[in-house]
C-alpha cells in the first residue's frame, strides 16, 4: 500500500524510516545530514559499521534507536571516491536494496515505512525511474508505504493508516 504524501518525514509517524546512502557516508547532506542531527548516535554506529564491516553498495543496515524508532539506510549510492564524493546510485544498487528491505518488512517486525524519493537527490537518480522500482518491490506489502514526494519543513503528512 503505498502513498504519496508531502511534508517533512522527521514528523513521520511511520514505524521505521528508509532512506540511502554510500557506503562510508559522513551524513552531511540532505535527509541523511537530518538524520544525523536528529539522531546523532546513528551516524556514528554507522561510521563504527562501515570500518567494521566495509559494507558495499546495494546492501542495507538497519538502526534502532531510543524510543523504538528504525532506520533503515539503503546503501543506494556508489563507494565514495577521490575528493570524499559518494559515487550515483544506480538500477542495480537500488534494486538490490529494495528486495534487500522488502525481506526485512515480510518479517512483520515494522507495521508502517516512510522514505523520501529515494537515490533522487544526492544519488543522482531521475525519480521517474526509481518510482516504478519502488512500487514493484514494495508496493504489494500490506503495510502502509508512505513515499515523501514534496519536502514541507515542519509539516506533518498526512498518513492514512498510521
Amino acid at each position: 500500500m503505498i502513498h504519496e504524501v508531502s511534508g517533512d518525514i522527521l514528523l513521520s509517524k511511520a514505524q521505521a524510516i528508509a532512506h540511502g546512502v554510500a557506503p562510508g557516508d559522513h551524513f552531511d547532506h540532505g535527509l541523511a545530514l537530518e538524520l544525523r542531527e536528529q539522531w546523532p548516535a546513528m551516524a556514528k554506529d554507522f561510521r563504527h559499521y562501515a570500518h567494521q564491516c566495509h559494507p558495499k553498495p546495494g546492501e542495507i543496515w538497519e538502526w534502532g534507536g531510543t524510543g523504538g524508532v528504525r532506520i533503515f539506510n539503503l546503501l543506494t549510492q556508489g563507494e565514495h571516491g577521490h575528493g570524499g564524493k559518494a559515487g550515483p546510485a544506480t538500477d542495480a544498487t537500488i534494486n538490490h536494496c529494495l528486495k534487500r528491505l522488502r525481506h526485512e518488512l515480510e518479517k512483520g517486525k515494522i507495521k508502517s515505512l516512510a522514505l523520501p524519493k529515494l537515490a533522487s537527490g544526492v544519488g543522482g537518480m531521475e525519480w521517474e525511474k526509481v518510482k516504478p522500482l519502488i512500487q514493484q518491490h514494495l508496493g504489494d506489502l500490506p503495510i502502509p508505504i508512505y513515499i515523501y514526494t514534496t519536502y514541507h519543513k515542519g509539516k506533518q503528512a498526512v498518513e492514512s493508516g498510521t
